[in-house]
């Protein structure tokens, strides 16, 4: 059987945890990397690039990264390891079907669409955390009407980066047992 390359994380020259790929049986998810990272403690900073298909955590080379644009393969992932139905990716990522299939065609998305994508996987990322990994209550959490939003479906909300804020900041008092 071939091997596939697969990725494990390690230290950097200046201390930063980066993707280091070797040989392996197939290739992990970017959820399963994920949840490797819960499991061992709290995450980095920026571990939740895993869930774009990205294989860094140093800082300047993810905002390298979203100047030159995402590719497209970053969507495909987010979609794959959120296991959102696209539309409600797109509503996250408020990008519209249109515009996702140029991107398509040139095969990477703008720097502030990629910004956006970068946005929903942090989001995503913290209601894994919250729900010890599991994928259905986190995504079952953020598609359904929460009442901290007046009514409102968190991945609506996650839409723009101050609803992303308020989003995330009720997982973190979800987090520490504060319900109101």
């Amino acid at each position: 059987m071939a091997h596939i390359q697969t990725s494990r994380f390690e230290r950097g020259p200046a201390g930063q945890r980066t993707a280091r790929r070797s040989a392996g049986r197939r290739r992990e998810s970017g959820l399963d990397l994920f949840r490797a990272l819960l499991e061992k403690g709290s995450p980095s900073a920026n571990s939740y690039v895993v869930l774009l298909g990205l294989d860094t955590f140093d800082s300047s080379e993810i905002i390298r990264s979203v100047r030159d644009g995402l590719p497209y393969r970053a969507f495909e992932r987010l979609v794959a390891n959120t296991a959102l139905p696209s539309q409600e990716a797109l509503v996250l990522v408020n990008i519209s079907p249109r515009t996702l299939s140029r991107r398509k065609r040139e095969r990477r998305f703008h720097q502030d669409e990629s910004d956006r994508l970068l946005r929903a996987s942090r989001v995503f990322a913290r209601a894994l955390g919250l729900f010890d990994g599991n994928l259905d209550a986190a995504r079952t959490w953020l598609s359904e009407p929460q009442r901290a939003f007046g009514g409102e479906v968190p991945l609506t909300v996650a839409n723009t980066e101050v609803g992303a804020l308020d989003v995330e900041r009720l997982i973190g008092r979800l987090e520490h047992g504060v319900f109101t």
